[in-house]
Protein backbone atom coordinates (compact mmCIF):
# COMPACT_ATOMS: atom_id res chain seq x y z
CA UNK A 1 0.00 0.00 0.00
CA UNK A 2 1.47 3.31 -1.07
CA UNK A 3 0.87 6.56 0.71
CA UNK A 4 0.93 9.95 -0.93
CA UNK A 5 2.22 12.97 0.84
CA UNK A 6 0.04 16.06 0.52
CA UNK A 7 1.53 18.78 -1.62
CA UNK A 8 2.13 22.07 0.08
CA UNK A 9 0.34 25.06 -1.34
CA UNK A 10 2.88 27.70 -2.12
CA UNK A 11 1.78 31.06 -0.87
CA UNK A 12 2.39 33.99 -3.11
CA UNK A 13 4.58 36.76 -1.89
CA UNK A 14 3.13 40.13 -0.98
CA UNK A 15 4.81 41.70 -3.99
CA UNK A 16 3.21 39.24 -6.41
CA UNK A 17 -0.22 39.69 -4.78
CA UNK A 18 0.08 43.45 -4.87
CA UNK A 19 1.18 43.48 -8.51
CA UNK A 20 -1.76 41.24 -9.45
CA UNK A 21 -4.75 42.48 -7.45
CA UNK A 22 -3.50 44.39 -4.42
CA UNK A 23 -3.03 47.68 -6.23
CA UNK A 24 -6.68 47.57 -7.27
CA UNK A 25 -7.75 47.42 -3.63
CA UNK A 26 -5.47 50.36 -2.85
CA UNK A 27 -6.95 52.42 -5.69
CA UNK A 28 -10.48 51.53 -4.55
CA UNK A 29 -9.74 52.66 -0.99
CA UNK A 30 -8.18 55.95 -2.15
CA UNK A 31 -11.08 56.70 -4.51
CA UNK A 32 -13.62 55.86 -1.80
CA UNK A 33 -11.95 58.21 0.68
CA UNK A 34 -11.74 60.91 -1.98
CA UNK A 35 -15.48 60.56 -2.69
CA UNK A 36 -16.70 60.19 0.90
CA UNK A 37 -14.67 62.97 2.55
CA UNK A 38 -16.54 65.91 0.92
CA UNK A 39 -19.84 64.33 1.96
CA UNK A 40 -18.67 63.97 5.55
CA UNK A 41 -17.37 67.54 5.52
CA UNK A 42 -20.71 68.94 4.33
CA UNK A 43 -22.63 66.86 6.85
CA UNK A 44 -20.28 67.98 9.62
CA UNK A 45 -20.69 71.62 8.57
CA UNK A 46 -24.48 71.24 8.64
CA UNK A 47 -24.25 70.22 12.30
CA UNK A 48 -22.06 73.18 13.23
CA UNK A 49 -24.26 75.46 15.38
CA UNK A 50 -22.06 78.51 14.79
CA UNK A 51 -23.22 78.93 11.19
CA UNK A 52 -19.73 79.37 9.74
CA UNK A 53 -16.95 77.09 8.53
CA UNK A 54 -14.64 78.21 11.33
CA UNK A 55 -13.44 75.14 13.15
CA UNK A 56 -14.99 72.78 10.62
CA UNK A 57 -11.62 71.35 9.69
CA UNK A 58 -12.19 69.02 12.62
CA UNK A 59 -15.10 66.83 11.60
CA UNK A 60 -18.02 66.83 14.02
CA UNK A 61 -16.18 69.02 16.51
CA UNK A 62 -19.53 70.67 17.33
CA UNK A 63 -22.84 68.89 16.85
CA UNK A 64 -26.31 70.45 16.85
CA UNK A 65 -29.46 70.75 14.77
CA UNK A 66 -29.66 74.54 15.00
CA UNK A 67 -28.92 74.93 11.29
CA UNK A 68 -31.72 72.58 10.28
CA UNK A 69 -34.20 74.38 12.53
CA UNK A 70 -33.04 77.79 11.29
CA UNK A 71 -33.39 77.01 7.60
CA UNK A 72 -36.78 75.32 8.02
CA UNK A 73 -38.27 78.16 10.07
CA UNK A 74 -36.73 81.23 8.39
CA UNK A 75 -39.61 83.21 6.81
CA UNK A 76 -37.23 85.07 4.47
CA UNK A 77 -35.94 81.81 3.01
CA UNK A 78 -38.92 79.51 2.32
CA UNK A 79 -36.96 76.26 2.13
CA UNK A 80 -40.06 74.06 2.08
CA UNK A 81 -41.40 76.00 -0.91
CA UNK A 82 -38.06 75.73 -2.71
CA UNK A 83 -38.00 72.00 -2.01
CA UNK A 84 -41.51 71.50 -3.38
CA UNK A 85 -40.76 73.61 -6.47
CA UNK A 86 -37.66 71.56 -7.18
CA UNK A 87 -39.48 68.26 -6.82
CA UNK A 88 -42.30 69.32 -9.14
CA UNK A 89 -39.95 70.67 -11.82
CA UNK A 90 -37.55 67.70 -11.60
CA UNK A 91 -40.27 65.02 -11.66
CA UNK A 92 -42.18 66.57 -14.57
CA UNK A 93 -38.98 67.24 -16.51
CA UNK A 94 -37.68 63.72 -15.94
CA UNK A 95 -40.94 62.03 -16.92
CA UNK A 96 -41.55 64.10 -20.06
CA UNK A 97 -37.87 63.87 -21.07
CA UNK A 98 -38.03 60.08 -20.91
CA UNK A 99 -41.24 59.97 -22.95
CA UNK A 100 -40.28 62.30 -25.78
CA UNK A 101 -36.73 60.96 -25.85
CA UNK A 102 -38.02 57.39 -26.16
CA UNK A 103 -40.40 58.41 -28.95
CA UNK A 104 -37.59 60.13 -30.88
CA UNK A 105 -35.16 57.25 -30.32
CA UNK A 106 -37.74 54.72 -31.52
CA UNK A 107 -38.30 56.73 -34.68
CA UNK A 108 -34.58 56.98 -35.43
CA UNK A 109 -33.99 53.31 -34.64
CA UNK A 110 -36.94 51.63 -36.34
CA UNK A 111 -38.07 53.98 -39.11
CA UNK A 112 -36.31 55.00 -42.30
CA UNK A 113 -37.07 58.52 -43.51
CA UNK A 114 -35.37 61.37 -45.34
CA UNK A 115 -32.97 63.30 -43.12
CA UNK A 116 -32.57 60.51 -40.55
CA UNK A 117 -28.77 60.42 -40.62
CA UNK A 118 -28.50 64.21 -40.79
CA UNK A 119 -30.81 64.45 -37.80
CA UNK A 120 -28.65 62.09 -35.73
CA UNK A 121 -25.50 64.02 -36.60
CA UNK A 122 -27.21 67.32 -35.80
CA UNK A 123 -28.22 66.01 -32.37
CA UNK A 124 -24.59 65.24 -31.56
CA UNK A 125 -23.22 68.51 -32.97
CA UNK A 126 -25.71 70.65 -31.03
CA UNK A 127 -24.46 69.15 -27.76
CA UNK A 128 -21.00 70.65 -28.42
CA UNK A 129 -22.24 74.10 -27.50
CA UNK A 130 -22.66 74.78 -23.77
CA UNK A 131 -26.01 75.85 -22.43
CA UNK A 132 -24.47 79.06 -21.12
CA UNK A 133 -24.33 80.44 -24.66
CA UNK A 134 -28.12 80.36 -24.91
CA UNK A 135 -28.94 82.03 -21.58
CA UNK A 136 -29.39 85.53 -23.05
CA UNK A 137 -31.49 84.20 -25.93
CA UNK A 138 -33.61 82.15 -23.52
CA UNK A 139 -34.21 85.20 -21.32
CA UNK A 140 -35.27 87.40 -24.23
CA UNK A 141 -37.41 84.65 -25.75
CA UNK A 142 -39.24 83.86 -22.51
CA UNK A 143 -39.72 87.56 -21.74
CA UNK A 144 -41.38 88.13 -25.13
CA UNK A 145 -43.31 84.89 -24.91
CA UNK A 146 -44.60 85.86 -21.46
CA UNK A 147 -46.22 88.98 -22.92
CA UNK A 148 -48.39 86.79 -25.15
CA UNK A 149 -48.72 83.67 -22.95
CA UNK A 150 -48.01 84.54 -19.31
CA UNK A 151 -48.44 80.93 -18.17
CA UNK A 152 -45.27 79.80 -19.99
CA UNK A 153 -43.22 82.98 -19.84
CA UNK A 154 -40.59 84.28 -17.49
CA UNK A 155 -40.83 83.42 -13.78
CA UNK A 156 -43.03 80.37 -14.38
CA UNK A 157 -42.30 76.72 -13.69
CA UNK A 158 -43.91 75.68 -16.96
CA UNK A 159 -41.56 77.91 -18.95
CA UNK A 160 -38.53 76.56 -17.11
CA UNK A 161 -39.64 72.98 -17.75
CA UNK A 162 -40.01 73.70 -21.47
CA UNK A 163 -36.47 75.12 -21.57
CA UNK A 164 -35.12 72.03 -19.81
CA UNK A 165 -36.96 69.71 -22.20
CA UNK A 166 -35.49 71.43 -25.23
CA UNK A 167 -31.97 71.24 -23.90
CA UNK A 168 -32.10 67.59 -22.82
CA UNK A 169 -33.83 66.10 -25.85
CA UNK A 170 -30.71 65.77 -27.99
CA UNK A 171 -28.32 63.90 -25.75
CA UNK A 172 -31.04 61.67 -24.29
CA UNK A 173 -32.32 60.74 -27.73
CA UNK A 174 -28.85 59.69 -28.84
CA UNK A 175 -28.31 57.73 -25.62
CA UNK A 176 -31.60 55.87 -26.04
CA UNK A 177 -30.98 55.34 -29.75
CA UNK A 178 -28.01 53.06 -29.03
CA UNK A 179 -30.07 51.00 -26.59
CA UNK A 180 -33.05 50.71 -28.93
CA UNK A 181 -30.75 49.24 -31.57
CA UNK A 182 -29.98 46.31 -29.24
CA UNK A 183 -33.62 45.20 -29.35
CA UNK A 184 -34.06 42.61 -32.17
CA UNK A 185 -36.16 43.92 -35.02
CA UNK A 186 -37.67 40.46 -35.40
CA UNK A 187 -39.95 41.32 -32.49
CA UNK A 188 -41.36 44.24 -34.46
CA UNK A 189 -41.86 42.08 -37.54
CA UNK A 190 -43.65 39.38 -35.56
CA UNK A 191 -45.94 41.99 -34.01
CA UNK A 192 -46.73 43.48 -37.43
CA UNK A 193 -47.73 40.05 -38.70
CA UNK A 194 -50.28 39.94 -35.88
CA UNK A 195 -51.60 43.32 -37.00
CA UNK A 196 -49.90 45.62 -34.51
CA UNK A 197 -48.97 49.14 -35.56
CA UNK A 198 -46.06 51.32 -34.50
CA UNK A 199 -47.90 52.74 -31.51
CA UNK A 200 -48.87 49.33 -30.13
CA UNK A 201 -45.39 47.92 -30.70
CA UNK A 202 -43.82 50.90 -28.97
CA UNK A 203 -46.05 50.98 -25.88
CA UNK A 204 -46.63 47.26 -25.30
CA UNK A 205 -43.32 45.68 -26.40
CA UNK A 206 -40.42 48.09 -26.80
CA UNK A 207 -40.92 50.20 -23.67
CA UNK A 208 -40.86 47.09 -21.47
CA UNK A 209 -37.61 45.89 -23.00
CA UNK A 210 -35.83 49.25 -22.72
CA UNK A 211 -36.75 49.86 -19.08
CA UNK A 212 -33.06 50.09 -17.99
CA UNK A 213 -32.23 53.00 -20.29
CA UNK A 214 -35.49 54.73 -19.41
CA UNK A 215 -34.54 54.52 -15.74
CA UNK A 216 -31.04 55.88 -16.40
CA UNK A 217 -32.27 58.79 -18.51
CA UNK A 218 -34.94 59.61 -15.95
CA UNK A 219 -32.40 59.53 -13.12
CA UNK A 220 -29.87 61.69 -14.98
CA UNK A 221 -32.58 64.16 -15.95
CA UNK A 222 -33.83 64.36 -12.36
CA UNK A 223 -30.33 64.92 -10.96
CA UNK A 224 -29.47 67.46 -13.64
CA UNK A 225 -32.65 69.43 -13.00
CA UNK A 226 -32.12 69.47 -9.23
CA UNK A 227 -28.52 70.70 -9.63
CA UNK A 228 -29.11 73.22 -12.45
CA UNK A 229 -28.48 76.83 -11.46
CA UNK A 230 -27.75 79.12 -14.41
CA UNK A 231 -31.02 78.89 -16.33
CA UNK A 232 -33.13 78.62 -13.16
CA UNK A 233 -31.56 81.77 -11.70
CA UNK A 234 -32.36 83.69 -14.88
CA UNK A 235 -35.87 82.31 -15.34
CA UNK A 236 -37.16 82.40 -11.76
CA UNK A 237 -37.14 85.85 -10.14
CA UNK A 238 -39.81 85.59 -7.47
CA UNK A 239 -38.39 83.92 -4.30
CA UNK A 240 -41.58 81.86 -3.97
CA UNK A 241 -40.98 80.38 -7.43
CA UNK A 242 -37.27 79.60 -7.08
CA UNK A 243 -35.68 76.16 -6.82
CA UNK A 244 -33.42 74.83 -4.09
CA UNK A 245 -30.14 75.61 -5.81
CA UNK A 246 -31.12 79.21 -6.53
CA UNK A 247 -32.57 79.75 -3.07
CA UNK A 248 -29.69 78.20 -1.15
CA UNK A 249 -27.18 80.30 -3.05
CA UNK A 250 -28.64 83.42 -1.43
CA UNK A 251 -27.57 82.10 1.98
CA UNK A 252 -23.88 82.38 1.03
CA UNK A 253 -24.01 85.29 -1.43
CA UNK A 254 -23.58 87.94 1.27
CA UNK A 255 -19.83 88.65 1.60
CA UNK A 256 -20.26 89.97 5.16
CA UNK A 257 -22.04 86.91 6.51
CA UNK A 258 -22.45 83.63 4.73
CA UNK A 259 -24.52 81.06 6.61
CA UNK A 260 -22.57 78.03 5.45
CA UNK A 261 -24.04 75.83 8.16
CA UNK A 262 -27.62 76.45 7.00
CA UNK A 263 -26.47 76.08 3.39
CA UNK A 264 -24.94 72.68 4.22
CA UNK A 265 -28.09 71.63 6.08
CA UNK A 266 -30.21 72.53 3.07
CA UNK A 267 -27.83 70.66 0.75
CA UNK A 268 -28.01 67.54 2.92
CA UNK A 269 -31.81 67.54 2.87
CA UNK A 270 -31.83 68.28 -0.87
CA UNK A 271 -29.79 65.13 -1.48
CA UNK A 272 -32.43 62.87 0.06
CA UNK A 273 -34.78 62.66 -3.01
CA UNK A 274 -31.83 61.94 -5.30
CA UNK A 275 -30.58 59.17 -3.01
CA UNK A 276 -34.05 57.62 -2.74
CA UNK A 277 -34.53 57.65 -6.52
CA UNK A 278 -31.03 56.27 -7.08
CA UNK A 279 -31.64 53.36 -4.70
CA UNK A 280 -35.06 52.70 -6.26
CA UNK A 281 -33.60 52.51 -9.80
CA UNK A 282 -30.34 50.84 -8.79
CA UNK A 283 -31.06 47.51 -10.49
CA UNK A 284 -31.53 49.24 -13.87
CA UNK A 285 -28.57 51.59 -13.80
CA UNK A 286 -25.69 49.27 -14.72
CA UNK A 287 -27.55 47.64 -17.61
CA UNK A 288 -28.84 50.95 -18.89
CA UNK A 289 -25.41 52.59 -18.92
CA UNK A 290 -23.54 49.73 -20.59
CA UNK A 291 -25.92 48.14 -23.08
CA UNK A 292 -26.42 51.22 -25.20
CA UNK A 293 -22.68 51.74 -25.54
CA UNK A 294 -21.84 48.24 -26.81
CA UNK A 295 -24.03 48.17 -29.88
CA UNK A 296 -25.43 51.05 -31.86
Amino acid sequence: MTTTTPTKVRRRSFGAWFADTGWRHLVAVVVSIFAIFPLLYVFSASLNPRGTLTGSNQLFSAVGIDSYVRILTDPQNPYAKWFLNTLIIAVVTGFVTVFIGACAAYAFSRMRFAGRRVGLVTIVVVQMFPQLLAVVAIFLLMTTLGDWFPAIGLNTHTGLILVYLGGALGVNTYLMYGFFNTIPKELDEAARIDGAGHARIFFTIILRLVAPILAVVGLLSFIGTVNEYVVASVMLIDPEQQTLVVGLTKLVSNPRYADWSAFSAGAVMAAIPVMVLFLFLQKYIVGGLTAGATKG
